[in-house]
């Protein structure tokens, strides 16, 4: 695959995405990480979290089910027949990750690569948006394959503790209203009746879950393609929530085929909507007292 790509594996919701440069999903697929949950410790036999990248590719042109043991084929090819439940099974394709953040899942015993984590296959029988692996993330072989053949070595892949989903209003608002008032409302001193403007109900919305459950981001998405109310709680700020819920926001304008986005980008964040295409369009100006710029994109 030509042009940047990067991976989002979601521990609470037991996803692998695969995220082109400018937002939009190329795959989602179920996986199966740590039953022992997130972790950096070696010999914890927990995900680790954090920053990564793809170090090493291994297994390219291998049979499917092919069977690695110590990063090498063993001339076994898994089958139903020949499965054993107790043996940890690394099959077909093997992305070997190594941590880019020291201290926190790189050198010292948090090292993710001498840990030996990978995103692996694994037998078609295993279940997959359960978390039961050693640590490593699992896939089904035919994805892990096709997952394969998309990434080229140094692939970011960043494992979070949070989960985004997207709905309407109604059964969104108990979750997003909470973290709207703590960040607009009272952080940011924005009066309330510029915050409940009235386009909510006709707005599509996402909001980020912590493993818990609980609230930690939203925004929405206006019908005619503007988005807006982008709110993370300060816990979980530089932890790639935003970026989640804002590439979330630009697979649903795709899906609903908008092909005019626009944005009031608050004046500090315009780098991180320029990343995505966004252009700032005309001076900058003030709005609920804090200094804004008007950005737009066609998809």
């Amino acid at each position: 695959m030509t042009g940047s790509v990067h991976i989002r594996i979601s521990l609470p919701a037991q996803t692998l995405e695969l995220i082109a440069a400018d937002g939009m999903l190329i795959r989602r697929y179920p996986v199966s990480t740590s039953k022992n949950g997130a972790g950096e410790l070696r010999g914890s036999e927990c995900t680790p979290t954090g920053r990564h990248l793809i170090r090493a590719r291994i297994g390219a042109g291998m049979p499917p089910a092919t069977v690695f043991k110590g990063r090498r084929p063993t001339g076994e090819t898994w089958t139903p027949a020949t499965d054993d439940p107790g043996r940890d099974w690394i099959l077909s394709r093997i992305l070997w990750l190594s941590g880019t953040e020291r201290g926190i899942n790189r050198l010292g015993l948090v090292d993710t690569m001498r840990r030996y984590i990978y995103i692996h296959g694994c037998p078609d029988s295993a279940p997959m948006g359960v978390a039961e692996s050693h640590g490593c993330i699992r896939m089904r072989n035919a994805d892990v394959i096709d997952l394969f053949d998309l990434v080229p070595v140094y692939t970011p892949v960043n494992i979070v503790e949070f989960a985004v989903e997207d709905n309407n209003w109604s059964e969104l608002q108990a979750a997003a209203r909470p973290v709207r008032e703590a960040v607009f409302v009272r952080e940011q001193q924005v009066p309330e009746d510029m915050e409940w403007d009235g386009y909510d109900a006709p707005s599509r919305h996402v909001i980020a879950r912590n493993a818990h459950g609980l609230p930690i981001g939203t925004g929405r998405l206006l019908p005619d393609g503007h988005i807006g109310r982008m709110a993370v709680l300060p816990d979980w700020r530089h932890h790639d929530v935003g970026s989640a819920m804002f590439e979330r926001l630009l697979q649903l304008a795709q899906s609903c085929r908008m092909p005019h986005l626009e944005l009031h980008a608050q004046s500090h964040a315009a780098g991180f909507y320029a990343r995505y295409g966004f252009v700032a369009v005309g001076p900058e100006f003030m709005e609920a007292g804090i200094p804004h710029i008007r950005m737009t994109r066609t998809l």
